[in-house]
């Protein structure tokens, strides 16, 4: 790696989900100005990059990935002249905002759908995908939505079927029209115009679907605990090639504003199809999102063989990116527990590549339960009973341990969990041994460490459940060791090359259980769930 990375290699990037990171006018969902007031924050905790999740005009269907005006911002979150302030802060303090892109899909309620219903022959007709009946008069074929039930909805007023691969309320816009590529490039221009540094693209590889209309196989493997998505193999409306195309267009668009601009791309795929969507000659996305650390078994040999699969599958000149949480999946101190989400985070922020980490996760926030009539996510509310619904994990950031968490003066949108005890900001800035002051550390070391950043990986050993690697950078050699296991372990001994010998070659820079002890000791022994960096001399 050059010295000179690009500013979305070396650095973090924090997922806001606006509606829960911080109200500023008591109406208990979060805004933009309650952003605003957070930055100093995020800049002490030392990210570099604020992923947004959408803030587009949206009837909130499905909590805005249900977009009705794509050059616009909800009222709930504020203005454009807020949007304006908060990149202006953000920028003064050295953060970059990325906004989130929902290009497969509008909202039911988008001019452009609201057109294209109105008639077979309006003029937006063919900016979403219509179809008319299967011959016994039913759908067109077997397709399911991801939030289940059938991926067709019927419009009565013009005869013919369309599709959906998410809600009724999400039309899937036709990419195969000129047109709505265009419009929707457009809509990149204007934000990257008023200093946008990136966008998260969602769904990306629902984009296309197989112009046949082909059914999808079943999937052998399903079984009735499953989502019903799942009950079929997505071969024709998931990863189409045409994709690819659309992906380098919006590659071309970020390419043509000034300031190393990043796409970054969501695609829920495996390792070798994953690969395709950084574009030929890189010319794709510059960081396809790599959620496998969130569905690989928790043990040091099958991270080990997750992380040396991803590298040996880049591309030449490929940059990595890890993913622990989002506001899509349990979060990772409920899916792990305290003690290993500690060795998650040092995982996420040691290992070579772009880490992303969701909000909340640094206070080691876990997935409140939400009594059913409370629930809010429309997933839940479709499919019940299994487990499917997001609102655990999207519930209020926790500041505090006043009325509300600091969050808001108001009940909010979502329930706080029964205790607030220390599992908030305020209190864990005091606790010296926090989960918060354990990614303050880890962030500020990632900084002041090329090898950390933008350094080579190598990998050394998995053995008795430690996971052992080697960051370095010029002369500079940095191991991470980390014990996925319950008892202490030693450290598997090598050459002084490699390994520090036990005789305590090697200084231990940070020790996830942050304790004074941990800096003066030379022993390579690992307490239970403890990570270490050693500085190999």
């Amino acid at each position: 790696m050059p010295d000179q990375s690009k500013w979305w290699q070396s650095g973090v990037i924090y997922q806001v989900y606006p509606r829960s990171f911080q109200d500023s006018d008591g109406d208990g969902v979060g805004d933009l100005p309650g952003i605003l007031a957070r930055l100093d924050y995020l800049a002490e905790l030392g990210i570099d990059a604020i992923w947004i999740s959408p803030i587009y005009p949206s009837p909130m269907a499905d909590f805005g990935y249900d977009v009705a005006d794509y050059e616009g911002i909800h009222p709930t979150f504020g203005t454009l002249d807020d949007f304006d302030r908060l990149v202006a802060a953000a920028h003064a303090r050295g953060i970059r905002i990325i906004l989130d892109f929902v290009p497969n899909h509008s909202s039911d309620r988008h001019p452009w759908f609201i057109e294209s219903k109105s008639g077979r022959d309006a003029a937006r007709r063919d900016w979403y995908v219509w179809r008319d009946a299967a011959p016994d008069g039913g759908p067109p074929n077997n397709w399911i939505s991801e939030f289940g039930g059938s991926a067709w909805s019927w419009d009565e007023t013009t005869g013919q079927y369309y599709y959906h691969a998410y809600l009724p309320e999400q039309p899937d816009l036709n990419w195969r029209n000129p047109e709505v590529a265009a419009a929707l490039l457009e809509a990149l221009r204007f934000w990257f115009a008023r200093g946008v540094d990136g966008f998260r693209v969602d769904a990306i590889h629902h984009l296309f679907e197989d112009e046949n209309l082909r059914d999808n196989p079943p999937n052998p493997e399903w079984v009735p605990t499953m989502s019903p998505a799942r009950s079929l193999i997505r071969t024709r409306t998931m990863d189409q090639p045409e994709v690819h195309d659309a992906i380098m267009a919006m590659r071309r668009v970020a390419d043509s504003f000034p300031g190393d601009r990043v796409m970054i791309g969501e695609a829920y795929l495996p390792i070798t199809r994953l690969m395709a969507y950084y574009g030929v000659d890189l010319g794709g996305f510059q960081l396809p999102f790599n959620f496998h650390l969130m569905s690989t078994a928790w043990n040091a040999q099958a991270v080990s063989t997750l992380v040396e699969t991803y590298e040996a599958a880049l591309p030449a000149g490929g940059w990595p990116n890890w993913v622990l949480g989002n506001h899509d999946r349990s979060r990772v101190a409920s899916r792990l527990g305290p003690a290993q989400a500690r060795i998650a985070a040092m995982l996420l922020l040691t290992l070579r590549g772009t880490p992303t980490l969701y909000q909340g996760d640094e206070i080691g926030m876990t997935d409140v339960p939400i009594p059913p009539e409370r629930v809010c996510d429309p997933w839940e509310k479709r499919v019940p009973g299994l487990g499917l619904g997001r609102d655990p994990v999207r519930t209020p950031m926790q500041w505090d341990e006043g009325e509300h968490a600091g969050f808001s003066n108001a009940e909010p949108w979502l329930p706080l969990p029964p205790s607030l005890e220390g599992m908030t900001v305020s209190s864990q800035l005091q606790q010296p041994a926090s989960m918060l002051q354990l990614y303050g550390n880890l962030l500020r070391l990632r900084r002041a460490e090329p090898a950390l950043s933008v350094g080579g990986y190598r990998a050394i050993s998995a053995e008795e459940n430690v996971l052992a690697f080697e960051r370095f950078h010029q002369e500079r050699r940095l191991l991470i060791a980390l014990n996925f296991d319950d008892h202490a372990k030693t450290l598997p001994q090598a050459d002084a090359k490699t390994l520090p010998r036990a005789d305590g070659v090697g200084r231990i820079m940070l020790s996830s259980y942050l304790d004074e002890k941990a800096s003066a000791r030379r022993s390579m022994e690992l307490r239970p769930s403890e990570g270490v960096i050693i500085e190999l001399e």
